[in-house]
């Protein structure tokens, strides 16, 4: 059960990399529909694009847990 936890911030950290080259490229990945949202913060005036995939991060989270695992 640990290892759940332990899996998500890899699957976050992995949706964010791919989905930033798929997205970035102007694809929606297909059935892994990439979509992009804009995050502002407006004390220090940013205001920058992410992408996002929830079944792109189900899948990295199974894969990071799996990962870990077997590590131990």
């Amino acid at each position: 059960m640990i290892a759940m936890f332990k899996a998500i911030p890899f699957g976050i950290f992995l949706t964010l990399l791919v989905a930033l080259f798929i997205g970035s490229g102007g694809s929606h990945g297909g059935m892994l529909n990439v979509f992009d949202f804009d995050v502002t913060v407006a004390e220090l005036g940013l205001e920058f694009t992410l992408y996002w995939s929830w079944a792109l991060f189900l899948a990295g989270t199974f894969l990071a847990f799996a990962l870990l695992l077997m590590m131990e």
